[in-house]
């Protein structure tokens, strides 16, 4: 929420991205030191266990230098001159007027939004559909079965004929294509848009449970094996470039200042009691199912790119506000933008969003 708080409009995305990343070089150099010939030892596992912990402490050292967010300072602790002040050491220029006045806009616009929780989020009816959104990609993001493919690939890969000593290499290989797409989606998302990587994303996960389904069901044929393991890395592509990094970027941009904490409670409740029932009920599905449960995470795929494709709007290179206003319409509610005060506001004679696409057009 802080990097997204933080970064210019035409940044937004790939910023909020970059936890994503992160997250999963961690998974990639914690699969490469638990080999046995690394830290994967009895007597090495609890270096392996303490190494977080001493990144907890370097990132507890260097948050004291992180300035503020400025859309807290001016929103919330109504300190102008400080936002000011960040903003210009963030975009490293001294003239932040006009992304400031958009930001006085927003502080308007959101004043029914004060002092929200998550309670009142819940039967809040202008963010309605905001809400159900982030709950339907939350929920898709974990019901689509990306713990139980990582689960079931050691499975694959013995099933293949991979030796059960090389098996933990083609792991560390497939998790170097997570995050090798998570790059390509990190460097792609503000030319192609939240929305497209979502439906991709979700798509190519479907087709891939799909195929996966069958190539299980069939593998006493001696080759489809081979097309489990690469049903598995097309799986993994899917995820990687829409339905992990793309959720925690649109609870972000869904809602405005005051509201936001609020919709990160929610969907963060929502993301881990989801991974939690896959946990809990996976192994009575592959009991009863077999493979034919990877038919029910298909599902769950197609009618999560369904509703995005329905329901949820791009926000690439849109304000908070402007975003909020599409959504307006979809709830049923007055327009904010339509309020008096907002009318009558005329210091922003051009919206920050314009002024950007007009920049980037003069630069190209």
């Amino acid at each position: 929420m802080y990097l997204l708080e933080t970064s210019p409009l035409n940044m937004r995305g790939s910023i909020g991205m970059v936890p994503q990343f992160f997250l999963v070089i961690g998974v990639q150099l914690a699969q490469i030191f638990a080999f046995p010939e690394l830290l994967g030892t009895v007597e090495g596992w609890p270096v392996l266990v303490s190494l977080p912990g001493l990144l907890a402490i370097w990132q507890i050292l260097l948050l004291p230098s992180c300035p503020e967010s400025p859309r807290y300072l001016l929103m919330q602790k109504k300190e102008e001159e400080e936002a000011r002040e960040v903003l210009k050491h963030l975009r490293l220029q001294s003239d932040v007027e006009d992304e400031l006045e958009e930001l006085r806009r927003e502080d308007l616009f959101e004043k029914d939004e004060k002092n929200m929780n998550a309670l009142r989020l819940l039967c809040y009816r202008p963010l309605h559909w905001n809400l159900v959104s982030v709950v339907i990609i939350e929920t898709g993001q974990q019901l689509s079965g990306v713990n139980v493919v990582y689960y079931y690939a050691d499975r694959i890969y013995s099933n293949a004929g991979i030796e059960e000593n090389h098996v933990q290499f083609v792991t560390v290989g497939t998790g170097a294509v997570n995050v090798l797409m998570t790059i390509v989606a990190v460097f792609v998302v503000e030319a192609l848009g939240r929305r497209i990587l979502l439906l991709a994303g979700f798509g190519i996960c479907c087709a891939a449970c799909t195929m996966l389904t069958i190539a299980l069901n069939l593998k006493a044929i001696w080759w489809m094996p081979y097309i489990s393991i690469a049903c598995v890395i097309i799986y993994v592509v899917g995820h990687a470039i829409g339905a992990s990094p793309i959720p925690s970027v649109m609870i972000m941009e869904m809602f405005l200042q005051s509201s936001r904490p609020a919709a990160f409670m929610v969907g963060g409740s929502v993301h881990w009691l989801s991974n939690f029932t896959v946990g809990l009920v996976f192994t009575y599905l592959e009991q009863g199912l077999g493979p034919y449960c990877f038919l029910i995470f298909g599902a769950v795929c197609l009618a999560t790119a369904v509703y995005v494709f329905l329901i949820v709007p791009e926000t690439k290179n849109k304000t908070f506000m402007e975003i909020n206003q599409i959504m307006a319409k979809r709830n049923g509610t007055e327009d904010p933008g339509e309020k008096d005060e907002l009318k009558d506001f005329t210091a922003v004679s051009v919206p920050y969003s314009k002024k950007m696409d007009g920049e980037r057009s003069s630069a190209l």
